[in-house]
């Protein structure tokens, strides 16, 4: 049998945190960026995948790929750290510290890898500013405009919609990393982790990394969205947003369960070895 219990899962959870909190700077930043850099390019395989097909929902059946490969490869997306370095500090593995640390640089080298990507396909899509975008590009032009403007346009109840767009977002994407947890098996990984990381998509959720792709690249290809639009009415409450949801809804809470039952087996279990 490769299927791994929660109680194990949680486990699981805690060691990854700790060994994510030990990592240099240096992996931090590399594994950072490639994470940026492919979940880019799913992103972006999944609007063309839609605007070929005339299907959204096919955006969405299609993306999880980039979080597959992310996943398999033991690379750094901060949303996912938002879930299990908070797990292993509430279970005294690491500190504070290790937290930041691993938080920041991650951020930073998502980012970094986000806008390379949201370059190189400005660069092939427009042939470097000589062509439209096209379809694409419309799409993705669209997509930014409603994801920072269309916010902005509501004020305060936008910035609270993007928030909690991202808490619901994240909450998917975190139980997409817990799910890869769940089996020994690399093809029941993948499929576990595809269930989560499809609903966020087709809800239109907002995910932070995706966003470091998306709407740099919307604004090379004519947005009228400004980068004070991008961190103020998106990056900003989105980012806040995942945190809640990979921390609050899927870290704390499936620590608060399945680990407590885990001590009070191992508790009852003793006993019943020292009488035998």
């Amino acid at each position: 049998m490769d299927y791994v219990k929660p109680t194990e899962v949680v486990t699981s959870m805690i060691d990854a945190g700790t060994r994510k909190a030990a990592l240099p700077v240096n992996d931090l930043l590399i594994r950072g960026a490639l994470s940026g850099a492919i979940l880019g390019i799913a992103t972006s395989f999944a609007i063309v995948a839609a605007v070929q097909t005339n299907m959204p929902v096919v955006g969405a059946l299609v993306f999880p790929v980039g979080f597959v490969m992310i996943v398999l490869l033991g690379l750094e997306l901060v949303t996912g750290s938002f879930a299990l370095l908070p797990v292993a500090q509430i279970d005294g593995a690491i500190g504070w510290a290790g937290t930041m640390r691993n938080w920041a640089w991650v951020f930073v080298g998502n980012l970094g890898g986000s806008l390379l990507y949201a370059v190189l396909l400005w660069g092939v899509l427009t042939m470097f500013g000589e062509t439209p975008g096209g379809p694409v590009g419309d799409r993705i032009v669209a997509l930014t405009e409603a994801k920072t403007l269309v916010y902005a346009a509501h004020g305060h109840a936008g910035w609270a919609t993007a928030f909690v767009k991202g808490a619901l977002c994240n909450w998917m994407v975190c139980m997409g990393v817990v799910m890869g947890m769940t089996s020994t098996s690399t093809a029941a990984k993948i499929l576990a982790a595809w269930l989560p990381i499809t609903i966020f998509f087709a809800h239109g959720y907002e995910h932070a990394v995706v966003n470091m792709f998306l709407i740099p690249a919307g604004m090379l290809l004519g947005a009228k969205t400004t980068s004070a639009d991008w961190w103020v009415w998106n990056q900003i409450p989105v980012t806040l947003g995942n945190l809640v949801g990979g921390f609050l809804f899927t870290g704390v809470a499936l620590y608060a369960t399945y680990h407590v039952r885990a001590k009070k087996l191992r508790a009852a279990a003793e006993p019943a070895q020292t009488a035998s």
